[in-house]
């Protein structure tokens, strides 16, 4: 038998014939970690086996990691789990073989059929909650609890995927900072304490799994996992759709603070006088494909095949954000990008001020993360119900101005030659000078959903779907009207780029449409459907770029690029999918970073990942490239520089979280880099610069 292929890059290209004894007949699924491949012993016995990705085999510790999933798995193996037949953690590439079960995940199965019957979901409950109760006897948290997590076996569910789980006698601890799970399914103190998380997570958890399996979504939904940790830790989850029987137990589960939640005995209990007798009928057999035996995956698969889900747009945090999401700047910021000034391009175009020493500024009194951009030669910031200047050279305040329409998506920004506060719904409009402060023009914005500067206009898109352009110099209205082939379209702009892009992806989640529009005029320059769920992240040299995901839950599977000159598309698939990324373009390079902190470079002409590091933050901001570095800022307040030719990392602010170091930042501001600087802000409330050139000395 020849070694089997990959579609992947590097050393996941050649896939192993052979983990220890067992022969791997086809891979089930690959995840973050490992590929997991379906398997049979000696015997003829079916297996699922999980190899390590080769570029984890050679950390140390992600080896520790490894050896303690296999350890609790084989601790929980059971009537509730897929139980652990052999594993070699010190292999050269670590596997862990369990027993092959015939089932869908929970995830495939909403998705293929949609939200189950009530009796199914008491019975799936039921199942978790004995899991859950069998899993913490023996000292085992899963911290991971989720649909794909879940498999669907005739006799009931099983619990799969012990790869960040803890025994409480574990050794291994999770770093100060690092935020460990999937966000939707997190628990609050995941994200608040994530070193003192305990067996009422995973109780957490079985509720937003309920939640899922009930209606499809999540009890915190939102494209943005940002938005969702603010959501899990300040909002009432939404049980619309969970039987009524069923609603005030998943409330329970989902209460904000430990001790409120039943324990899964208690849920046991409650849940029999629910219901005399639970039914008895398998999630299975009615709902089977005519494709016959249904695979096990205990990573989310990277199939081609997309499900027929309608797509929540990431960019629906503008809506969230213009509705009036804004306490303790809840949302993500978007990088509002107008035609002068926010580009890092302007950098190294003027020679740099002599004898620069870094500095730090705070020049007003608030808790809240600042929010900078550069224009006009200087820092311009939001803050606290102000927009600022500040002198790059020094941090010297250069003028200050209250403005009441202040919103969270993002920084101000430069456009028409003013300062454009960035805005939420129903607010006016106010353009400042850039020199003084003062404004130049005021005027009610239109109602708006979601809202773009790009080429000198300021683009506002109604809930009926038209699109209403005002001059960003005079604050006059210049165009209003539908675009053609987008319902609602949210417009994404980037710098040195005349035209603002629209997507409107398929029910299904297999195709996106892209309308190219000029913002001056509101005419489509051009218009193209490409396959995949596509969001635009970048433009250069002529060129579009885009992040391909999931349809659902939004994990970047490939970077695209298309050329509309010659009509011509790039797809470079990712070795891995990548939660929650984040990405900026600097020629042919494409820089993401996903949640958790891993820093990716795809070279679009290589057509391949050139390196990935995991950068030890708890999540990081949109990156920036410049002088030979990558720079973001972390949710801590740091300011991190890695290597752009090696990937390794060259240098560390100290971290600046402030008095309340319990907050989780609702938005991380992307660095700014001018003549070879690097200016940023953190959660403690202060502006900081820094010189680029030698990231070791910071």
């Amino acid at each position: 038998m020849a070694p089997q292929r990959n579609a992947g890059a590097g050393a996941e290209a050649e896939l192993p014939e052979y983990a220890g004894h067992y022969r791997l007949e086809s891979c089930l699924g690959s995840g973050g970690m490992g590929v997991v491949h379906l398997a049979r012993s000696t015997s003829g016995m079916k297996l699922a086996v999980k190899v390590v990705h080769a570029e984890f085999a050679r950390d140390p510790e992600f080896r520790g990691r490894f050896r303690q999933e296999v350890a609790a798995a084989r601790r929980v193996s059971g009537a509730f789990t897929a139980s652990v037949v052999d594993a070699d953690p010190e292999a050269e590439r670590p596997w862990m073989a369990t027993l092959f079960i015939p089932g869908p995940t929970l995830s495939d199965q909403v998705k293929r059929n949609g939200p189950m019957a009530p009796a199914q979901l008491r019975r799936l409950m039921a199942g978790l909650a004995e899991a859950m109760r069998d899993i913490h006897r023996v000292g085992v948290v899963h911290r991971d609890l989720k649909p794909s997590n879940v498999l669907l076996a005739e006799d009931g569910p099983k619990v799969i995927d012990f790869g960040i789980s803890r025994p409480k006698d574990s050794e291994l601890r999770t770093e100060t900072g690092k935020l460990i799970g999937t966000p939707p399914f997190m628990a609050p103190e995941q994200f608040r304490r994530p070193r003192e998380v305990g067996p009422a997570a995973d109780v957490f958890a079985l509720g937003s799994v309920l939640v899922h399996a009930a209606t499809g979504r999540g009890p915190f939904d939102s494209d943005s996992p940002y938005v969702v940790a603010y959501q899990v830790v300040h909002d009432e989850p939404d049980l619309t759709g969970v039987p009524e029987d069923l609603a005030p137990l998943v409330l329970r589960c989902l209460a904000k603070e430990p001790e409120d939640r039943p324990t899964p005995d208690e849920l046991m209990r409650e849940l029999r006088s629910v219901s005399a007798s639970y039914d008895t009928q398998a999630f299975i057999p009615a709902q089977r494909t005519s494709t016959g035996e249904v695979q096990q995956q205990s990573e989310p698969a990277d199939s081609s095949e997309q499900p027929p889900v309608k797509r929540r747009r990431r960019r629906a945090v503008l809506a969230a954000g213009a509705l009036g999401l804004v306490a303790c700047g809840a949302l993500v910021a978007v990088q509002l990008l107008g035609g002068e000034g926010n580009s890092p391009k302007e950098s190294g175009t003027r020679s740099a001020p002599a004898a620069f020493r870094a500095w730090e500024a705070q020049p007003v009194s608030s808790d809240e993360t600042p929010q900078c951009s550069y224009g006009a030669r200087k820092l311009i910031c939001a803050q606290g119900g102000q927009v600022y200047a500040l002198a790059p050279s020094d941090g010297t305040l250069l003028w200050r101005h209250s403005v009441t329409s202040l919103g969270t998506n993002g920084p101000p920004f430069m456009s028409g030659g003013l300062v454009q506060p960035s805005l939420d719904v129903s607010r006016r409009l106010e353009a400042l000078d850039p020199a003084s402060g003062k404004p130049r023009w005021q005027r009610d914005a239109p109602a708006h959903i979601g809202m773009q500067s790009a080429g000198g206009m300021l683009l506002f898109t109604g809930a009926d779907g038209t699109v209403t352009a005002v001059d960003s110099a005079s604050g006059d209205e210049k165009w209003s009207r539908p675009i053609p082939g987008q319902k609602a379209p949210l417009f994404e702009s980037f710098p040195g780029d005349p035209l603002a892009y629209a997507t409107r992806t398929s029910d299904d989640g297999s195709s996106t449409r892209i309308t190219a529009v000029d913002p001056a005029t509101g005419d489509v320059r051009w218009d193209v459907r490409l396959n995949g769920t596509l969001d635009a992240v970048g433009s250069s040299d002529g060129s579009v770029f885009f992040l391909s995901g999931d349809p659902v839950y939004g994990d970047a599977k490939a970077v695209v690029r298309y050329t509309p000159e010659s009509k011509s598309t790039r797809r470079v698939t990712l070795p891995v999918s990548r939660q929650g990324a984040q990405a900026s373009v600097q020629g042919n390079l494409v820089y993401l970073m996903a949640a958790g902190g891993s820093l990716e470079a795809v070279d679009m002409n290589a057509r391949k990942s050139l390196w990935r590091i995991e950068t030890a933050v708890s999540r990081g901001s949109t990156p920036v490239a410049g002088g030979g570095h990558v720079y973001f800022s972390g949710a801590d307040g740091r300011l991190l520089a890695v290597d752009a030719r090696t990937g390794t990392l060259a240098g560390q602010t100290s971290p600046r979280l402030g008095a309340k170091s319990d907050r989780i930042p609702g938005s991380l501001n992307q660095p700014v880099i001018i003549d070879g600087h690097v200016y940023t802000s953190a959660p403690d409330g202060t502006v900081f610069a820094v010189d680029g050139s030698n990231p070791s000395d910071w």
